[in-house]
């Protein structure tokens, strides 16, 4: 059995640029064990499991949808939005809802609290992403990804 507390999980905080999204969270799966570039499925996990957090007013990150991944999402304190291919809907504490592959979302924090939630991701090998509103393309190349929008381009452009 492999076991971590969340109090001796490192935080990590990611920022864009221009300030509009902002996270911080803990790499669950990171801390059991899980090893993102192996092709040995017993090495990536089944699964992610990570914990993450949106400061009032932020984004997570750029309205987007995967190729093939799935995202399930609990959340545990705090109000936020989820904007997805049928508008934008109001989510929170005890909510749960699902993203299947293809399915474009976004989740922010209009509100004055922090927004925290679980999301549990399976881990396809070959997974990319899109972004449709910048209209660019993530395409998964351990242990970096490349952002493509007609060539390589940067992960913010045309987002902010």
């Amino acid at each position: 059995m492999r076991k971590v507390n969340l109090s001796d999980v490192t935080d990590y905080e990611l920022k864009s640029p221009k300030g509009k999204y902002h996270e911080r969270g803990k790499e669950i799966s990171l801390a059991l064990g899980r090893d993102r570039d192996s092709l040995d499925l017993a090495k990536r996990h089944p699964f992610d499991l990570a914990l993450q957090h949106i400061p009032a007013g932020g984004t997570l990150c750029p309205y987007h949808a995967h190729s093939a991944q799935s995202e399930l999402y609990l959340v545990i304190s705090g109000r936020g939005q989820v904007r997805d291919e049928g508008g934008t809907t109001e989510v929170v504490e005890g909510d749960a809802f699902f993203f299947g592959p293809g399915e474009a979302h976004q989740i922010s924090n209009p509100g004055p609290h922090e927004l925290s939630y679980y999301v549990i991701a399976d881990n396809p090998i070959g997974e990319s992403c899109y972004y449709p509103d910048s209209k660019k393309w993530a395409v998964s190349r351990p242990p970096d990804n490349i952002m493509m929008k007609g060539s390589e381009t940067h992960y913010f452009d045309g987002e902010e």
